[in-house]
């Protein structure tokens, strides 16, 4: 066999070099003679951070450029969170999953307080999420939830000058750049449903390389990828994005996986949710969106695109 070359294209803030070692590490340990090399690249993301995502292009502002450079052959392989992967791969792209699937939940983070309940009214939160915002407004409504863009470590400076009295972020994040110190608490689940993809990882890939599918293949986790396609396909249905509160997770009982998802208005004053469960994961996705829909999403849904897009 063919002792594989590895390029992988990834971001440049800490995070996502951690992101990418991390995947470097797992390479070399499976493919020792392999040659593995990162390519740290700046998105226009990572540039733009006095808009929300929902104002300037979505969470494929994260991507684009690492996509770019696997058509131009500069990388082979792009590291992402799954979380930031648009529900739509450009033609000729595939996606591997890995795990284990990192903590998925929201986490608080706060010098002062154990939880958001113990602030005063009018306290200000930070997120710049929609679907974080909608749920901790219906959560918390006598508190201010203000825009909070930049990598984490930006955002824990923010926080850290007093700009906020808590902040919410990914646990995740956190918990691989070894900041979970920093966390207060993990919301419930049933409280604060996590982004569609939070805390897995994948490998972009172009669908033409000869090998890159059989290579990656034992760095596959079959758990993580049933569970993220049946989030992925439920939020691919009702069109999710950054202009859109959404949410959804999904674990495995058994052979069967049962997905929770939500939708929601911007004011948090009106929140779908549902479960469901099933063995195929895309249809677990399906069902779980018809039967929010079936309960009235899609008004909620163009609504709140009509109020991004106002705001």
């Amino acid at each position: 066999m063919i002792s594989p070359h590895f390029t992988i294209a990834t971001r440049e803030s800490r995070l996502a070099l951690w992101q990418a070692e991390h995947i470097k590490s797992k390479i070399e340990q499976l493919y020792p003679l392999a040659s593995v090399q990162l390519l740290g690249m700046t998105t226009r993301g990572d540039q733009i951070l006095d808009r929300s995502l929902s104002k300037v292009g979505g969470k494929g502002l994260f991507v684009k450029e690492l996509e770019q450079a696997l058509l131009e052959n500069r990388a082979q392989l792009a590291v992402h969170s799954l979380k930031d992967v648009p529900m739509d791969l450009p033609d000729g792209f595939e996606l591997c999953l890995i795990g284990p699937r990192e903590n998925p939940q929201d986490a608080w983070v706060s010098p002062h307080v154990e939880n958001p309940s113990q602030l005063p009214k009018g306290a200000v939160i930070g997120t710049s999420s929609l679907r974080r915002a909608c749920q901790l407004k219906a959560l918390y409504p006598d508190l201010t939830i203000q825009p909070l863009r930049g990598n984490l470590d930006t955002r824990l400076k923010k926080l850290d000058q007093g700009l906020y009295q808590g902040i919410v972020l990914a646990a995740a994040g956190l918990i691989r750049l070894d900041l979970g110190h920093r966390i207060r608490q993990v919301f419930p689940l049933d409280h604060c449903i996590p982004a569609v993809g939070q805390g897995a990882l994948g490998l972009e890939f172009r669908s033409d390389h000869p090998n890159m599918r059989n290579w990656l293949a034992p760095l596959r986790d079959i758990n993580t990828e049933r569970c993220v396609i049946a989030e992925r396909t439920f939020s691919k249905r009702l069109a999710g994005s950054c202009d859109i509160p959404l949410g959804a997770h999904a674990i495995l009982a058994g052979d069967k996986i049962l997905l929770t998802g939500f939708v929601g208005s911007l004011s948090g004053q009106q929140i779908l949710k549902a479960t469901v469960q099933g063995t195929d994961p895309i249809t677990v996705g399906l069902d779980l969106a018809e039967q929010l829909l079936e309960q009235g999403a899609e008004s909620i849904l163009a609504q709140a695109q009509r109020d991004a897009l106002q705001s």
